[in-house]
């Protein structure tokens, strides 16, 4: 085949003797198309490198077959985001099974969520979009329900609406978290809390109080800390908390950066995890009991959480009038 510019669909019938309607079924794997012939198409697609005109296909049907997910910043620091990467792995193989295109579009720690969702939809180069960090009346699902267009929240919200979400059990991860460690003997424990204001910092903080109240325990505020929990920021924060008349005996890191930066002020004063301060952390990546032993570990399976989200999304693209999917995801305590 001699060509000047990319391969197209016209080149390859030529090619191969057949119309350009039939090479374009085949490449859809169009069962009116034998299995003999579709291969052969395939075959010389690949050969040549043909890439199908996603501009083209978009004018024509309205759909991009590209899904996008917007994912907050937590903070400019280093290795910040290192608890995302699972998600992200397990929504673009979940889209690549589906046949589509994922792009992830990152928004800075102080945008406004709603202008980082507008920047999105004025691209027009998307069919769907998952949100994640739900807030406290979170702008976004209204607006996104009011004109129909299809999204999934990774999270749940505090508005009556009735929209595709999947979220992770929260309020259940640090109440049992809170119960461990009361039942190991600690009454002064420490919770780390990220983006204050966000839907999993007020869950989070709704299963601590419950297991501190059940066992008559009083809540106090000192040590409960919200924010960016970097590395750096984590040590920092418990090594005040270390140095108080009263230090902490127990605490629940927020994920595996607060967890090693709690090691490293553990370690200033030559304390150990476990003997000195038990510790219980939510993980993402399978890391927490790697780097640190003698902790308890809340492990979320992200990877099949970002596979639920895309699955989610999908449907809401291609069945508007089905049911709108909804899960919530259980820790594994190991």
């Amino acid at each position: 085949m001699h060509r000047t510019g990319p391969a197209n669909l016209s080149q390859i019938a030529q090619e191969l003797g057949l119309s350009v309607t039939t090479v374009s079924r085949a490449l859809k794997d169009g069962p009116e198309v034998h299995p003999d012939t579709r291969a052969r198409v395939k075959a010389v697609a690949a050969r040549v490198g043909y890439v199908p005109n996603l501009a083209g296909r978009a004018l024509r049907t309205g759909q991009t077959r590209n899904l996008t997910a917007i994912l907050p910043l937590e903070t400019r620091d280093y290795l910040s985001d290192l608890a995302k990467l699972p998600l992200i792995e397990g929504m673009t193989l979940a889209a690549q099974d589906r046949g589509y295109a994922l792009a992830i579009a990152s928004t800075t720690p102080e945008e406004d969520p709603l202008s980082g969702l507008m920047r999105v939809l004025r691209s027009g180069a998307t069919d769907g979009v998952i949100i994640t960090r739900i807030v406290a009346a979170d702008p976004r699902l209204p607006f996104l329900m009011e004109r129909r267009f299809p999204f999934v929240a990774f999270g749940r919200s505090d508005l009556d609406l009735d929209h595709a979400s999947v979220d992770v059990e929260n309020e259940a991860i640090v109440e049992d978290a809170s119960r461990r460690l009361i039942a190991e003997g600690c009454r002064r424990i420490a919770l780390q809390l990220l983006v204050p204001h966000d839907h999993v910092s007020a869950m989070r903080l709704v299963g601590y109080r419950g297991a501190m109240e059940a066992a008559g325990l009083s809540v106090d505020p000192a040590l409960i800390g919200e924010g960016a929990y970097t590395i750096e920021a984590s040590e920092a924060w418990l090594a005040r908390l270390l140095d108080l008349p009263t230090p902490p005996d127990g605490l629940i890191c927020a994920n595996e950066l607060g967890l090693i930066g709690a090691v490293g002020a553990l370690r200033a004063r030559n304390m150990h995890p476990g003997r000195d301060l038990k510790i219980i952390v939510r993980d993402s990546t399978g890391l927490s009991r790697r780097v640190v032993s003698n902790v308890g570990v809340h492990f979320v399976d992200m990877a099949d959480i970002g596979s639920q989200l895309i699955e989610a999304l999908v449907s809401a693209i291609e069945d508007p009038s089905a049911p709108r999917l909804k899960s919530l995801v259980k820790a594994t305590y190991m």
